[in-house]
C-alpha cells in the first residue's frame, strides 16, 4: 500500500493506493477521472500516516479492496500540509499532460 500526498493545484491531498507507482499510467488516469491533470507526488511510510490518522486509516484502508485501487485519506490540504513534516517526504515524482 502505497500513502502519498499529491499536491494539486487547489492544494495537497492525501491518497491510498495499492498502484505499485504513481507513475502507472491507470494511478494516473484515475486522478484524471478526477480533473487533476498535473501534480507533484510525494510518498510517505505508512507508520507515519497510521500514526497521525489512526481510527481513520483504518477505517479507509478496510475500504481499500481492489488490486489496484485508491481511496482519499484526507483531502483538507491545511490539514494534510501541516500534518507532515518535509523530512518525512519521499522524493517527488512530477507529472503533467
Amino acid at each position: 500500500m502505497k500513502n502519498v500526498i499529491i499536491f494539486t493545484g487547489t492544494g495537497p491531498v492525501l491518497i491510498l493506493t495499492t498502484y505499485e507507482s504513481v507513475e502507472n499510467p491507470n494511478f494516473i488516469e484515475k486522478l484524471s477521472a478526477k480533473g487533476i491533470k498535473k501534480f507533484i507526488a510525494y510518498e510517505l511510510s505508512e507508520d507515519i500516516v497510521k500514526d497521525k490518522y489512526q481510527a481513520h486509516y483504518t477505517t479507509i484502508m478496510n475500504d481499500v479492496k481492489q488490486e489496484d485501487d485508491l481511496r482519499v485519506l484526507d483531502y483538507n490540504g491545511h490539514n494534510v500540509f501541516y500534518n507532515f513534516s518535509f523530512k518525512d517526504m519521499g522524493q517527488p515524482v512530477y507529472h503533467e499532460t
